[in-house]
């Protein structure tokens, strides 16, 4: 990657319809005066504007185009920078609620808002926010005005907090009262963040972007909580939170469900004559091929070592053994490739279709199943 003069960024805006975000240095040989910034905002591009110097002139002209962040180049300005570029390739799938009684206001945030390329939803009032809210999106941040009308913020921040933690839903609180014990009061009660209107435009976008980024690291944290560190799928913790509330759903409706144990067959011999690096990749490729062949709303597990399992729901029990007896055959024609050497293995699988008194029971019938593969060929399917 190279930086790009004034010049050649021209020609590159005449051949590139695609680019999703620029970062754009004020200061360029040819052009010092910010031109650039005008030259890609006019084409829609969000931007991030960095800058080696403080201008207060230009910083204000800047606040007007559609500028993602402005980052100085000091010794925090690199991760300020990644951080800005991460956030805004989640912005896409940020869903904000504005809350403000005043139209002209709502449209001046919302503006700012869209600029930074958030999905925004708006309400005018507490009473509307939260029907907003009971509908079936999910949303990352609520940005809700103090004096309004039928429900006030201190209110709306009060039922919020009543169903959404912290670390689930972010509450950033604008206001123009002059008390200075309410942000105090508002933090007490929820609220994430609180602002002074009139507000800084630029100020503004740092503290949404801040609030964002602490939610999504929440977000990662518990990724890592429930997350194997070898092939990126569920953990045994989380299948069995998961799969707990999905079992009494099945019980409660009355539906068939499918547990299924996999296992690489001779997994002892892969590492023995090949090492345990080796061993990985051969784990990592039961988590490719089960995810590639398996429906998003599967729950899939690595319970340990060389074990698997998956919970199925709405599927018959043909269908059951139609789908495994073909995942069954995918293992047994794959060849793994690295570098001169190439590896292939089969895998075992044990089945439980039905509902028995507890999921417990569902994958110890599974195991059974496996169990009887081990002990009966290996490269097989089997019902416990």
């Amino acid at each position: 990657m190279r930086k790009l003069s004034y010049k050649e960024t021209i020609e590159l805006l005449k051949h590139n319809k695609n680019i999703t975000l620029a970062i754009l240095d004020i200061n360029l040989p040819d052009s010092t005066q910010g031109e650039i910034v005008d030259l890609v905002t006019q084409k829609n591009i969000p931007s991030i504007v960095i800058t080696g110097f403080e201008n207060k002139e230009l910083k204000e002209s800047l606040l007007h185009k559609k500028i993602i962040n402005y980052i100085y180049k000091d010794h925090d300005g690199i991760n300020q920078l990644v951080n800005s570029i991460r956030l805004h390739l989640k912005s896409f799938r940020t869903n904000i609620l504005l809350v403000d009684d005043s139209r002209t206001q709502l449209e001046a945030t919302k503006h700012i808002l869209k600029n930074m390329n958030f999905n925004v939803f708006t309400a005018k009032d507490g009473l509307e926010a939260l029907r907003v809210l009971n509908s079936h999106i999910d949303f990352n941040l609520v940005i809700t005005d103090y004096n309004m009308p039928c429900m006030d913020g201190l209110e709306l921040v009060s039922k919020i907090r009543e169903k959404y933690q912290k670390d689930k839903l972010g509450i950033l609180v604008l206001s123009a009262s002059d008390k200075p014990e309410l942000s105090e009061i508002f933090i007490k009660i929820g609220a994430n963040d609180f602002i002074n209107k009139p507000y800084n435009p630029i100020e503004f976008q740092v503290r949404v972007n801040s609030n964002l980024e602490i939610l999504y690291l929440f977000d990662r944290t518990r990724d890592l909580a429930n997350e194997d560190f070898l092939t990126g799928l569920h953990n045994r913790r989380f299948f069995f939170e998961s799969a707990n509330a999905i079992f009494s759903k099945a019980q409660r409706d009355k539906k068939d469900i499918c547990i299924a144990m996999f296992d690489i067959d001779k997994f002892k011999n892969i590492n023995d004559t090949y090492g345990h690096d080796i061993g990985d990749i051969a784990i990592k490729e039961v988590a490719h091929i089960l995810s590639s062949h398996l429906r998003e709303s599967d729950l899939i597990a690595r319970f340990g070592g060389e074990e698997f399992c998956v919970l199925l729901q709405d599927i018959s029990k043909d269908d059951v053994i139609k789908l495994f007896t073909k995942i069954r055959k995918v293992f047994e024609d794959n060849i793994i490739q690295i570098d001169d050497l190439s590896i292939s293995y089969t895998v075992s699988i044990g089945l439980c279709y039905g509902l028995e008194k507890t999921l417990e029971d569902m994958i110890k019938v599974a195991d059974n199943g496996l169990y009887y593969c081990k002990n009966n060929g290996r490269n097989q399917i089997a019902f416990g």
